[in-house]
């Protein structure tokens, strides 16, 4: 795929930012942003495989774990902000229009960076031969989805219980790891840029490696763990009970016993 053949997905993702921006900013709400970072990855990864022109196994192994993983992410994620009435993320954002433009924005290159092993390949007409590392790539995936969408359903249910309002969720997986949906989100991009990687030509595959290496450090370093960790330390950090919890479970990877991340 050419530099021209991403600029049309490009576009296309964030004219859906756009519109979502602009419904979001009409009726002043935040409640519609996880709602179209959903629908970009779907329309992005459906146009790739009917554009293609070549709807290859591979090409829709690929639409089919990117939507498995959309619906499911989309759908708790929109479930979650409608019960619990908000995203504390957007408090200030809602009041700057620059500042709530931007996280639109952020989100669509998001959405196109993250989605840019997947595009690549699909664009691949050749059909390419499956090898161990295609069954590698889709087990981590499949691990990935699997912990992420235990970990989020584990502190849905805690933080729904009025019994739990004002404590942090020390059960399940989150008694491994203080961020376990995290570390499956990257599992599901990693085991998705390997299942890419069969179907592209080296240098282009060590190009689409910036998805999954763009996945972590928005996740480790920019939106995800630095913010949580900080809000955390506010909220229970001169609890004993949570320095506790910090000094025995990895901040992400949920491995008992393992001093790593």
């Amino acid at each position: 795929m050419t530099q021209g053949g991403l600029l049309g997905p490009f576009v296309l993702d964030m004219a859906i930012q756009l519109v979502g921006f602009l419904a979001a900013s009409a009726f002043k709400t935040e409640k519609f942003y996880d709602l179209f970072g959903s629908l970009s990855f779907l329309t992005l990864v459906w146009r790739s495989l009917l554009v293609g022109g070549a709807a290859l196994p591979r090409h829709i192994l690929l639409t089919a774990m990117v939507t498995l993983w959309a619906v499911r992410l989309g759908t708790f994620l929109v479930v979650r902000v409608v019960r619990t009435g908000g995203d504390r993320r957007f408090d200030e954002a809602l009041q700057k229009p620059a500042t709530f433009f931007a996280y639109w924005m952020i989100q669509g290159v998001w959405v196109f960076v993250t989605l840019l092993p997947s595009m690549l390949a699909m664009a691949a007409p050749q059909r390419s031969a499956w090898l161990w590392t295609d069954a590698a790539g889709l087990a981590l995936w499949a691990v990935g989805l699997l912990t992420e969408a235990v970990a989020d359903a584990q502190k849905f249910a805690f933080k729904m219980d009025p019994k739990n309002e004002g404590r942090f969720i020390t059960t399940g997986l989150w008694s491994l790891s203080r961020h376990p949906n995290y570390f499956g989100e990257i599992l599901v991009w990693w085991g998705t840029f390997t299942v890419c990687s069969s179907a592209l030509p080296a240098g282009t595959a060590a190009a689409a490696s910036l998805s999954p290496l763009f996945v972590m450090f928005l996740l480790l370093r920019v939106s995800g763990v630095p913010i949580l960790e900080r809000s955390a330390d506010k909220r229970w950090g001169s609890e004993a009970a949570y320095q506790e919890y910090k000094r025995r479970t990895n901040c992400v990877v949920p491995l008992p016993g393992v001093n790593f991340l």
